[in-house]
């Protein structure tokens, strides 16, 4: 008796997940390969534009697939709770199960049992991987945007320094190794800058180039300079342009005064961009072990859009199991649409929380309570009310029984 009552239960619970399974899997691979296109063509855009290098595109990408997966497994979940339940109220399975005695509460269990392992990767995923990503990726843009003014120039096309200040052009470049006992930064307009150093000191890298054009902003002053020949030089850890047979245009920007000069060789201070370590992180970068230690408006902010993911999850696998009813007769993408739409709703509602609370207009425990605790309380009354099948018009007839009774 108690085997022959325990595996209807089992095929229920087995049959459930399966199929869950299936579903879940089958959505996972579709929005990866979906958001995986999109990182893509993003990755390309700021490497045209220049924010990051080319080589690291698929590690950007790869970083920002990786930071949004909790948001993907979220969104895989709910539509693999939706359609699966869907697909049973359409073709009346879920009528059969009603039948059997089982009510929307029973499907919980099942559901959840499935669930469970995804739940914790999510959470994992947003209160951990999260900031990780985050902070790689900050790490691959500030390496590519804080490299030197020099490093930034590709032969055959003008580039614009850090500051704005200045103009490169070069017509083809060269690489050479200088050996270590010239010290040519030392000679022109530098000269000065240099005197002391050592040549035993000096270790030089030379990247050669023809026909190099610089124009650039001092003061007052316009000054254009082109050489047929120039490299890069780094002496200890400052890097020099000289420039060899070439001519210097000084010109006033407030009258027309204009100085012309040649030199043999000449030398340009540019100095290697440096990381500064005085600039705070940004708050996604940041563990969330410090966002509870510091908290600070922006912090709990962040903090709020890290647990909402997870909470998020679970409120959202309970909602799909009431979104998920559909009448049979009704159309399949109606049902679906109103469901996405939910989702769609739940995730605004994060994003609102986290603007509202990083300019203290909300309190951060009474958002958190009020959105995630009111959406779930509000679904297990509603799935109460599902699961013992209330309606208006159960509440009514009894009070309409008694006004229908013949008075004594």
């Amino acid at each position: 008796m108690l085997f022959s009552a325990f595996q209807p239960a089992m095929l229920f619970h087995s049959s459930i997940r399966k199929e869950l399974a299936r579903s879940f899997v089958a959505t996972l691979v579709v929005l990866i390969t979906v958001v995986m296109s999109m990182m893509l063509i993003r990755s390309l855009g700021l490497a045209a534009k220049g924010s990051v290098n080319p080589r690291d595109v698929i590690m950007l990408m790869g970083y920002s697939v990786l930071g949004h997966l909790a948001t993907i497994m979220t969104l895989s979940l709910f539509i693999a709770v939706t359609n699966t339940f869907g697909r049973m109220y359409r073709e009346s399975e879920m009528a059969v199960w009603f039948a059997s005695g089982r009510g929307l509460a029973g499907f919980v269990s099942p559901v959840l049992r499935f669930a469970w392992p995804i739940l914790l990767a999510i959470a994992s995923l947003a209160l951990v991987v999260w900031p990780w990503t985050a902070e790689q990726s900050q790490k691959l843009r500030s390496q590519y945007e804080q490299r030197g003014d020099l490093e930034r120039v590709s032969a055959g096309q003008f580039q614009e320094s850090a500051s704005g200040s200045r103009v490169f052009f070069i017509d083809a470049t060269q690489d050479e190794v200088l050996p270590g006992g010239s010290n040519a930064a030392s000679n022109g307009a530098t000269a000065s800058s240099t005197a002391g150093k050592t040549d035993t000191m000096a270790q030089l890298t030379a990247k050669q180039a023809r026909n190099v054009f610089i124009s650039q902003i001092e003061g007052n002053q316009q000054i254009i300079t082109s050489a047929r020949t120039g490299r890069i030089e780094t002496i200890n850890g400052e890097q020099f342009l000289v420039l060899g047979q070439g001519q210097r245009m000084e010109q006033a920007l407030q009258n027309a005064e204009v100085k012309i000069s040649e030199f043999e060789t000449y030398s340009v201070l540019i100095g290697a961009a440096k990381v500064q370590g005085n600039v705070s992180a940004p708050v996604k970068t940041l563990g969330t072990l410090t966002l509870l230690n510091q908290p600070t408006d922006v912090n709990l902010a962040e903090l709020s859009w890290r647990i909402g993911l997870a909470l998020a999850a679970l409120n959202l696998l309970l909602l799909a199991l009431l979104l998920s009813a559909v009448n049979p007769r009704a159309g399949r993408g109606l049902g679906t649409a109103f469901a996405l739409l939910g989702f769609v709703v739940y995730y605004n509602l994060l994003n609102v929380g986290f603007s509202r609370i990083a300019t203290g207009r909300v309190d951060f425990g009474l958002w958190m309570l009020a959105l995630h605790g009111g959406i779930l309380l509000g679904t297990l009354l509603w799935m109460a009310i599902r699961h013992r099948q209330w309606s208006w018009h159960h509440l009514l007839r009894p009070r309409a029984r008694s006004n229908a009774l013949p008075a004594a």
